[in-house]
């Protein structure tokens, strides 16, 4: 029997009853974190998808920012950034800019939901300090802060944690898609530079 008809064999069994239920396990863990996140996983991880990760204390963000970005820069902020984060920082507060507008910036600074230890993975659902989801998508360089206790192990406690009725929006690295060829291109769905600061 050529390959072709083994194939067709296989698909008419299975369309006609033939083939039984597979069992999928469901046991991985879903249970909320416990006690602290592994920070030192987060950080390889978001390392891993080429984005540049920063440790740092809380008095410690605005200094880390502004050797970030270019003395002429212009920052976009959501409404409810702490000043602290942005002191000395020539910063245009989303009062619902145009997407022209938000593409003239040289980057964004926003806070997140959750950061994902297993994928490298930081979670935004447009909560505090976050702002909308356009504000991470259009500038080209996202700067975001992510606090050591938002750190989380897996998926499944992100999910946890996580309101699904909110505009969730998942960053793992900076944006970059591949051709046919697997010829890299950053920047086509979102910011092609991604700094991450971890507070704490």
């Amino acid at each position: 029997m050529s390959a072709k008809a083994e194939i067709m064999r296989r698909i008419r069994s299975a369309t006609e009853g033939g083939a039984t239920g597979v069992e999928v396990p469901r046991d991985y863990d879903r249970a909320a974190l416990v006690g602290a996140g592994d920070v030192e996983r987060f950080a390889e991880t978001v390392d891993d998808y080429r984005a540049q990760v920063y440790r740092v204390v809380e008095s410690e963000i605005a200094v880390t920012i502004r050797g970030l970005l270019a003395d002429d820069a212009r920052a976009v902020i959501p409404a409810d950034v702490p000043p602290a984060w942005v002191e000395g920082i020539a910063t245009v507060p989303d009062d619902g800019l145009s997407l022209e507008e938000l593409d003239a910036v040289d980057a964004v600074i926003t806070g997140c939901r959750v950061g994902i230890a297993a994928t490298g993975t930081i979670v935004l659902d447009a909560g505090e300090a976050q702002g909308r989801r356009a504000l991470t998508l259009v500038p080209d360089h996202h700067i975001c802060i992510v606090r050591a206790e938002q750190v989380v192990d897996t998926v499944p406690q992100a999910f946890a944690v996580l309101d699904a009725s909110r505009p969730l929006t998942f960053i793992s690295g900076p944006s970059a898609t591949s051709d046919i060829e697997l010829n890299r291109v950053e920047g086509v769905h979102g910011p092609r530079r991604l700094d991450v600061l971890i507070v704490g």
